[in-house]
Parts: structure tokens; sequence; C-alpha cells
């Protein structure tokens, strides 16, 4: 990764509510032309026809604002996680095809918009009582969502299944937040930061979020594809997530020692309700 890109999914490790710790880092991005690249008016005008048969022109500043930039993006964003999720090596059993979350589009507009540069504190992803994990991307020019997802994805050259970062100090977080399991719900947005030096903002928040530090060097169950949720698969991916969010992080332990019906199990919803679902 170029030296002067930042993607993150929150700088060092950081203490969730639930005593869950999470793994988030930055990603930096910028671009220009070679000093050796020189247009001359006849290659100038031949670059101009290409782009205007090919329709690739970069976007424009304003171009971010525009209802048909948004709905757009919405696909290519989602098409671009579902893929990556579906080409995990080795291939994931409990894999959840990801949907679009307009309150977490919402939501990363709103902390895209302050210009802060940085992976937001998680107080301010609660979505519905749950937390939501965070990838971001500074960029000097304005991208593709394909991008920077791809940016995010390049972070895959330095972890394996089942170890974790292959080296120490590896950066991983964003990566592992495209690829865990339950994280299923994803909303986007980008800001123009003029005052910055990378002016472009992105923000992905993921629901619920991913990257608990006890499981990240196993981001998903290895499996066959769907073996998991049968009769509830999409070319690959899981499409029965559980709606109900546990308190506690021993739920599984404590429906076998209480079962359901013991009071204390009304904190552990999932654990009980989705006996078929994804949890």
């Amino acid at each position: 990764m170029p030296p002067n890109e930042k993607c993150s999914s929150n700088p060092g490790r950081k203490k969730e509510k639930s005593a869950i710790v999470r793994i988030e880092e930055p990603v930096k991005e910028s671009w220009e032309f070679p000093r050796s690249f020189i247009l001359t008016r006849s290659s100038y005008f031949i670059l101009f026809i290409k782009l205007l048969l090919t329709g690739t022109f970069t976007y424009k500043q304003e171009d971010i604002l525009s209802p048909h930039f948004k709905s757009h993006n919405q696909k290519e964003i989602l098409d671009q996680h579902n893929e990556i999720r579906r080409s995990v090596i080795p291939t994931a059993s409990n894999m959840l095809k990801m949907v679009w979350s307009e309150k977490a589009a919402k939501n990363a507009k709103k902390w895209a918009n302050k210009c802060g540069m940085e992976v937001s504190p998680s107080n301010q992803r609660v979505i519905n009582g749950v937390t939501c994990g965070e990838n971001i991307l500074l960029s000097s020019y304005l991208k593709t969502w394909a991008e920077v997802i791809q940016a995010w994805h390049s972070q895959s050259s330095n972890f394996k299944y089942g170890l974790g970062a292959i080296k120490k100090n590896a950066n991983i977080g964003s990566y592992t937040q495209l690829i865990w399991y339950n994280s299923y719900q994803v909303g986007c947005a980008v800001a123009y930061c003029p005052r910055s030096e990378l002016k472009y903002f992105y923000v992905c928040q993921y629901c619920p979020a991913g990257n608990n530090v006890m499981q990240i060097a196993t981001p998903y169950k290895s499996g066959p594809k769907c073996a998991d949720c049968p009769g509830h698969c999409d070319k690959g991916l899981c499409t029965n997530p559980c709606k109900y969010k546990d308190s506690f992080e021993n739920c599984r332990e404590l429906k076998t020692l209480l079962t359901c019906s013991n009071s204390l199990m009304k904190k552990c919803p999932a654990t009980c309700k989705c006996t078929t679902e994804i949890i």
C-alpha cells in the first residue's frame, strides 16, 4: 500500500462496552500523474475520446451528492463485499450475505461529514442497540467504491486463516471486518474534506461489529459453503441472520447449564430464539 494512503478499521485496540476487544486500523491513498507522463494535444484528444466512449471519467466532487451516485454505489458496495465473502479461502460454512442498512449509511455519513479522518468512537456506532464495526479510507482524489473496498481487501496478504496476522503488527483489521461471518448489514458514505491533505473520507459501518480479538484468526467457520444454513443459501452465502443480540458472551454455556426457561436467559435472546439462524 502506498505510504500516502491510509485505511482503517480504530487505530490501536479498543475495548467495547461488552468488553470485547476489537481490532480496527486506518488506509491512506493518493494519486498523481507520473512525472514522465506528458500529454500532447493529440494524445490528450485521443484520451478524451476514449474516456467519452468508455464512460470511465473520474467522479467529480459534486457527483457524490447526486441520487444516481448513491443508488449506483449501493449495488457496487454490496456486490464487492459479497464477492469477497464468497471467495474466502478456506471456504466458509456460516458466512452471511451482506445487505444494505440505510441507518448504518446515515450514521457513516454523519461521521464522514465531520472530517475527523479517523475511526469513530465505538459509542457513536450503536444502531438499534447493536455496536457496529467500521472501515475508513482517506484519499487525495475521488475513488470508486470498488477501489476503496479493494484497498481494504489488500490486507488479505497479511492474513492467514487460523493464524491471523502473518507478521507482527501487520494490518489485517480492515480485511477481517470485510469477511466477519455475522456482520451482515453494511452502510457506507463519502465526504469531501477540503481542509485535509487527503480530501476524500470514505466510511463503511458494519452491523454487528466483527473483529473480536479472541476470534480474529478465524473470522468465520471453515467448511463447505452454506453447510450451516441448509435451505437458506444464495450462491455460497447464508441468508438467515439472527435478528436478536445476546447481552452475554457466554450465553451458549449458560443455556447448557440453565436452559432457556431460566429468567437469567432473558439476556440471551439470540441463543434461545435463533435455533436455526446464524448468530
